[in-house]
């Protein structure tokens, strides 16, 4: 038995934790059919709290995958090592942080009614939402967190956060129960201060919260995004925003940059990492990693269609899992089929970079083809092309081995 709300009380569901969205959908349904219909500035409170769920899903879903395009990324990670199986494992319900907030909106809007109906859009809202997040919010988890660093509440709860190597999107929302109803409170005083106040709206909500999240995945994305040049033109911008890199630091450097957004209160609570602004300078310089050569390319092909989406920078769960036919796949089918004849068009050998489990340098090259393109008499020109074009890449990369093999999983 662990300590108190350590653990999610829906923790051994599996997949069946979604039914907790069952009651949104069924009022959803119920006010479609029983009730006047709702226009599209006054939806379904329920249908709001479904939506929203959905995006803020998509962003981390979208920034993980990104993360894993080591063709676009690879010189501005942060850390080279790869994300293993293990972490996949511990982080596989990283979502429930989504249930958990919609489950609390619900409760809020049946206690402050007024939040079921509030107007599309006030701009006065804006400016007392970010007077509420810097002089409320920020404040607040930077003393949380720092607490949360001490010897109980770490060991107890935070250091579960910590356990990822590799900080990723995902890893934004791997937390314990308890930090993750503080998350909540914090993610919600302005958003309900504003309404209480009279200057709600559901545009107000939509933004907050969805660049709420963007933040907290821009910050464990491990890709240096940001250009340091924007911070030696303005330096005020340096304690106004933190950077993937900063808060990296954090990971490493537990007793460092606790802020939640904002650099400014690591400043005055002289918390600030003094290797912040370096570091960032040399990773968004690309000067860190710009030289790295892989020690073994992977020159694979795709067996057909459904296996291409199977690449780490597509799902990450997914990918780590063995093949088998799933629902999903016939929705994204289309969308595989028409990026593979890009490539095709293009006759370029794409580029996919991961690292190995043992956190070796290591780069697989997909071939742009299908399994049925090797029987077409017309096609092998092309491919033993495309081979021959990777395989000079490589030498002249100055690559020690490279292997050629189908890109399939059983």
């Amino acid at each position: 038995m662990g300590p108190p709300l350590s653990t999610w009380p829906w923790e051994n569901l599996g997949i069946f934790k979604y039914l907790l969205y069952g009651p949104f959908v069924a009022k959803v349904v119920y006010e479609w059919f029983y009730n006047e219909e709702h226009s599209y500035y006054n939806l379904s409170w329920c249908l709001h709290l479904l939506i929203l769920s959905g995006l803020r899903g998509l962003i981390h879903v979208l920034w993980g995958s990104y993360s894993h395009m080591l063709f676009l990324t690879r010189n501005r990670r942060i850390l080279q090592q790869g994300v293993d199986f293990k972490q996949i494992d511990k982080e596989w319900d990283w979502d429930n942080f989504l249930i958990l907030q919609a489950l609390v909106t619900s409760m809020a809007c049946y206690m402050f009614p007024f939040l079921q109906h509030l107007p599309l859009w006030n701009v006065k809202g804006l400016f007392v939402t970010l007077i509420l997040h810097v002089g409320v919010s920020e404040p607040l988890y930077y003393w949380v967190h720092k607490r949360f660093h001490g010897d109980y509440l770490f060991t107890h709860y935070h250091s579960l956060h910590h356990s990822s190597p590799v900080p990723e999107s995902f890893t934004a929302g791997h937390a314990t129960l308890l930090e993750h109803l503080i998350l909540t409170v914090v993610i919600g005083i302005p958003i309900l201060g504003a309404s209480v106040m009279g200057y709600g709206s559901a545009s107000l909500i939509y933004a907050y919260v969805l660049i709420f999240d963007f933040l907290r995945c821009l910050g464990h994305g491990n890709v240096e995004i940001v250009p340091h040049q924007l911070f030696e033109k303005f330096q005020f911008l340096r304690y106004v925003i933190y950077t993937p890199t900063y808060h990296s630091l954090h990971h490493s450097d537990k007793d460092t940059n606790f802020c939640l957004f904002m650099p400014l209160f690591d400043a005055l609570g002289d918390t600030l990492n003094k290797k912040s602004w370096q570091t960032h300078k040399t990773i968004s310089s690309g000067s860190g990693t710009g030289d790295r050569v892989p020690h073994f390319v992977f020159l694979a092909h795709i067996v057909d269609v459904s296996s291409s989406m199977h690449v780490q920078f597509v799902l990450r769960s997914f990918s780590s899992l063995p093949y088998t036919t799933r629902l999903f796949l016939v929705i994204g089918w289309p969308f595989a089929f028409l990026f593979l004849l890009a490539m095709w068009v293009w006759s370029k050998t794409f580029l996919l970079s991961f690292y190995n489990l043992r956190g070796r340098l290591h780069q697989t090259w997909v071939v742009p083809r299908c399994g049925f393109q090797y029987f077409l008499p017309f096609a092998t020109e092309g491919i033993n092309k495309q081979i021959e074009l990777a395989i000079l890449r490589a030498d002249k990369l100055g690559v020690k081995v490279i292997s050629l093999a189908a890109l399939n999983k059983v």
